[in-house]
């Protein structure tokens, strides 16, 4: 008998007659890139493509890795018309995160960040908001025991790879992250809860419509490993 594999189904969370809101998976490339040319699976693009029947242009951009809410253009013109609003600050987005170790207070992180073309380093900054912390008796290289803290990060630049080398840099690093993150506490994740994935997730969203004026604020629901998590920590969003 044969097996059919059918295209993951990307969640849309709003659309109008100029954009298209999506929730990101984890683990796929929103296009084709130099930096991933090794990677093979189907685009986020492409997906929608199939899914959609439209031709979508991004508008900015998530690592592969990390999951949740993304703007596309419905028209290739428009593209620099919603860009303006990265450029310009008149955009909120918020990220949550799992890092390790104990975030006790607010704090804003402004360590400047490299350009992989240019190797030149850049302003970034990172606001940090602590929500929920937990210590479990799981031993982690080198302690007897672990810690954990849930947070709301909100980036006032967009360097590529901002926040995860952010919080990398204040000793919180995301788990699940294998190129600025901790192995050993990714390795007990996967180990422990059967988790693999980074977990940064793009939370939210909030602007108004350069065209149509109107105000848009989407939230997009965690991935399942999340979830699972939360519920072993005893967690709430």
């Amino acid at each position: 008998m044969k097996m059919y594999l059918y295209p993951m189904k990307i969640e849309v969370l709003f659309e109008d007659n100029y954009c298209v809101i999506v929730n990101k998976p984890n683990n796929i490339l929103i296009h084709n890139s130099y930096y991933a040319r090794n990677i093979k699976d189907a685009t986020l693009l492409k997906l929608l493509k199939e899914q959609l029947n439209l031709e979508l242009f991004p508008v900015h951009r998530l690592d592969r890795k990390t999951s949740g809410v993304l703007l596309l253009s419905k028209q290739k013109e428009h593209v620099a018309v919603f860009q303006e609003l990265f450029d310009s600050n008149t955009i909120k987005k918020s990220y949550l995160g799992i890092v390790r170790g104990f975030v006790e207070e607010e704090l804003e992180i402004t360590t400047p960040v490299k350009n992989p073309d240019t190797k030149v380093y850049k302003d970034a900054a990172t606001f940090c908001k602590p929500l929920h912390k937990i210590e479990l008796k799981i031993a982690v290289h080198p302690y007897k025991f672990s810690r954990y803290s849930f947070v709301k990060l909100m980036p006032e630049t967009g360097r590529m790879h901002q926040l995860r080398i952010h919080m990398n840099k204040i000793s919180r690093p995301i788990v699940g992250d294998y190129k600025y993150g901790d192995r050993f506490h990714n390795r007990m994740f996967e180990n422990e809860f059967d988790c693999k994935n980074l977990f940064l997730h793009a939370d939210s969203i909030q602007f108004s419509h350069p065209i149509l004026k109107n105000e848009i604020n989407v939230k997009a629901t965690l991935p399942n490993d999340w979830i699972k998590v939360f519920k072993i920590f005893n967690w709430k969003v």
